[in-house]
């Protein structure tokens, strides 16, 4: 799915936004989360502002408000393959949430974005937590061979052998 341009946040609201990524680099979510409060409501659903939002949320394990920001954002912003996993992972993590209900939210975008390497890579951590190893290792050699150039693919190989989602494949992963 090509992504079409998206318009920045206009002042004022590009400095509380700006605020509020800065309040997040330091650490305080709460804060980040006060600025985005200053945000015009013509601009409070913006892709960016939603994306400080989810990470936010996030940074505070506040999962049913990230899941809520990530849906916006795919409201918003469904060609970008951030909010998919964003909702994906914070659908998990939620309380009431599971593996399968995340595997079921993002599924659809594998489709959707067929050259992105990171919703196959999720969709392999996923299946690879539900024991279905098979499955995994076919999305993760999906990911790597969508992941670009050789050093890309080497990232995501080192990345994949230290995420313990994927530890029961890490000796699989080493051979891949």
């Amino acid at each position: 799915m090509k992504t079409p341009p998206i318009e920045p946040i206009p002042p004022p609201d590009s400095h509380y936004a700006s605020s509020a990524e800065g309040w997040l680099e330091l650490g305080d979510p709460e804060s980040a989360l006060g600025e985005l409060e200053s945000i015009s409501t013509d601009h409070q659903s913006h892709p960016h502002a939603l994306e400080i939002l989810w990470a936010a949320c996030a940074a505070l394990e506040s999962w049913e408000a990230g899941r809520d920001a990530a849906n916006a954002l795919v409201e918003a912003a469904p060609f970008l393959e951030s909010g998919w996993i964003h909702r994906a992972y914070a659908t998990r993590r939620m309380p009431g949430g599971s593996l399968e209900t995340a595997w079921q939210v993002l599924y659809p975008a594998a489709k959707l974005f067929p050259e992105q390497p990171l919703i196959p890579y999720n969709l392999a951590c996923y299946a690879c937590q539900m024991g279905r190893l098979a499955e995994a290792k076919s999305w993760l050699e999906r990911a790597f061979r969508t992941s670009g150039d050789k050093r890309e693919t080497g990232v995501l190989k080192k990345m994949a052998l230290e995420d313990p989602d994927l530890g029961p494949m890490h000796p699989v992963i080493q051979g891949m």
